[in-house]
């Protein structure tokens, strides 16, 4: 089962089954490096909602380029999210196809 708190320096914990808390700062960078591909849904939902609370529009999630198959599941999950207005891969400064950005809409 996952779990997410946020913590006083602006950053959320995320459990995963069996693995030690994982420290997310809340930036609008998540880096999915560090996670399991069942756990990429709950991972993306609870950062979109850390950075609405702190008014953070603009998410850069990095999936890696590797086979496509990460990048495809983050797109499918952005795709039906209700709090995504838009969303591309990276320019050649934000990571290129290694990586996507997603627009939140203002709630």
């Amino acid at each position: 089962m996952s779990d997410k708190r946020d913590t006083r320096d602006g950053s959320a914990t995320h459990e995963s089954a069996g693995d030690e808390p994982v420290q997310i700062p809340i930036n609008g960078e998540l880096d999915l490096h560090t996670f399991l591909p069942r756990e990429t849904a709950r991972v993306i939902d609870a950062y979109i909602d850390a950075c609405l609370e702190r008014d953070i529009r603009t998410v850069r999630i990095i999936h890696g380029k590797g086979t496509g198959a990460l990048r495809e599941t983050v797109h499918a999950h952005l795709r039906k999210h209700p709090c995504v207005e838009s969303f591309r891969l990276g320019d050649e400064t934000s990571g290129g196809w290694g990586a996507t950005l997603a627009r939140l809409k203002k709630v």
